[in-house]
């Protein structure tokens, strides 16, 4: 099961998670977080199941999505 990270958390962490923006193209115009990958959902569970992100096993991985977005970046900046 995931974990959950609250943004202030992840603020004072950033440097330990790989971060993943899981939005769609057209729900970028809100911003992002630095440093993040732009990966959207779709694509990223269709590189897992074809195991074209294995670079990443291993690491801390935190996604967001246009959910979150508006706090998160509240909070980075």
């Amino acid at each position: 099961m995931a974990e959950k990270i609250t943004a202030s958390a992840l603020k004072s962490q950033k440097n330990d998670f790989v971060v993943i923006d899981v939005r769609e193209d057209d729900e970028l115009e809100g911003g992002k977080i630095d440093g993040s990958i732009h990966m959207p959902l779709g694509l990223s569970i269709r590189n897992a199941k074809k195991k074209q992100i294995e670079d990443l096993r291993g690491k801390k991985i935190c996604t967001y999505c246009g959910l979150v977005i508006e706090e998160i970046l509240l909070l980075m900046n």
